[in-house]
């Protein structure tokens, strides 16, 4: 039977309840029964999903201000989330990446693949970044953050409040400290024997893309000897870990000038400074500019921001892609390699691999060259994918040698 001192949402009658049986983890606005009564449940509150024939579904958390007004957290005998529930879900994730990784630097939670909808957490060795991009985890920050310390022992823990999610919830983009102290100099990060820095207060995102890590790794085998252009850098990327694994030169080129100045500050810690130039500028502008300056590479990488992070921009989106790829192409050497990626949830890997086919066939027309598509890689393992959830499959990258 329902939990009668919590609330409930229900189907409507013409919703097949098999795919949140078999573990899809949202329930979108038009599936509901939405009445007075549910349109009243605050934010962030608890409910039981019910099918139309009242069978308890799921504990979900609700949300009638957002598309998705259920977000299901666990079965519908549970009733309450305690800071044990919190630290159990925590240990699950942290036994994933202690495993993995040798040092406490990678994505911890990962929202839905993880168990915690809408709730990304980054490790920075003892302090975290956390983004509760859902009502429900902002309304319990308080729970969240004592058992984040708990299991994982950091001393610092903050909220990063940026970016299109925690709108779309309704939220605010206030970022604040939640345990210790924000830290005063960026952070150093030891990855792909690279040392990379990180802005954890006012960077992009949580300050660092751990998402990148094993296609950092593979572009970085392709690089010893070459001279590389890094595209959409941020804060080096994928220049600073092929200058690791010795490549000759490394151009990074980004349109914001401090991710630039990171950039640099981490060449010169991972020993690398004399090596490594930065340009900043728009990347389509510089690109056709390299060109004009008769500039080539053995390895270019372009890893710009999302394109496509809806699918009313999808088309948009693809257009772009396939301009960078025709952009990028002319200034690869013959035999050398183009890195292509795309973070869009809305551009799946088919529709990405065919924009990025279609630029990279426009930049060797007439020149009797031809393309090879030699990988294709995805997130890192700290980023898994929640089986009923391919959104959660964002990050492409596409590997040629042209």
């Amino acid at each position: 039977m329902t939990d009668h001192t919590l609330p409930t949402l229900r189907l409507k009658p013409k919703m097949d309840p098999r795919k949140l049986r078999h573990g899809y983890p949202w329930v979108y606005d038009n599936e509901l029964v939405l009445d007075r009564r549910t349109k009243a449940i605050k934010p962030g509150a608890l409910a039981v999903l019910e099918d139309s024939d009242h069978t308890p579904l799921a504990l979900v958390a609700v949300n009638t201000g957002s598309r998705i007004v259920g977000r299901v957290l666990d079965r519908a005998t549970v009733t309450d989330l305690s800071e044990d529930w919190f630290a159990e879900r925590l240990s699950r994730a942290l036994a994933l990446r202690a495993r993995i990784y040798e040092a406490p630097y990678y994505r911890l939670i990962h929202a839905e693949a993880d168990g915690m909808p809408g709730v990304i957490i980054d490790r920075f060795g003892d302090l975290c970044v956390v983004q509760p991009n859902a009502a429900w985890a902002e309304v319990r920050l308080d729970q969240l953050t004592a058992a984040l310390i708990r299991v994982t022992g950091v001393r610092h823990v903050l909220k990063s409040a940026g970016g299109r999610a925690r709108n779309l919830e309704g939220l605010d983009d206030q970022d604040t400290v939640l345990a210790g102290a924000a830290p005063d100099a960026p952070i150093a990060v030891p990855m792909n024997g690279a040392t990379y820095m990180a802005d954890v207060t006012g960077g992009q995102k949580t300050g660092l893309f751990f998402d990148q890590r094993p296609n950092h790794a593979f572009a970085a085998q392709l690089s010893k000897g070459e001279k590389v252009l890094d595209v959409f850098s941020h804060v080096g990327g994928f220049a600073l870990a092929a200058l690791a694994a010795g490549a000759d030169s490394a151009l990074a080129v980004d349109g914001s000038q401090p991710a630039l100045d990171l950039a640099t500050e981490g060449a010169q810690q991972s020993g690398v400074g004399k090596q490594f130039t930065t340009r900043k500028g728009d990347a389509f502008d510089t690109l056709a500019a390299l060109a004009e300056e008769g500039e080539s590479y053995g390895l270019v990488i372009c890893d710009p921001p999302a394109f496509a992070p809806s699918k009313q921009a999808l088309d948009a989106g693809l257009r772009a892609y396939e301009r960078i790829a025709r952009l990028a192409t002319p200034l690869v050497s013959p035999g050398g390699y183009l890195v292509l990626c795309s973070c869009s949830h809305a551009a799946d890997l088919e529709k990405f691999r065919t924009a990025c086919i279609r630029g990279i066939g426009r930049g060797l027309y007439q020149t009797g060259r031809s393309a090879q598509l030699i990988r294709t890689g995805f997130a890192g393992p700290d980023h898994p994918m929640h089986m009923q959830l391919a959104e959660s499959g964002y990050l492409k990258a596409l590997v040629f040698r042209l």
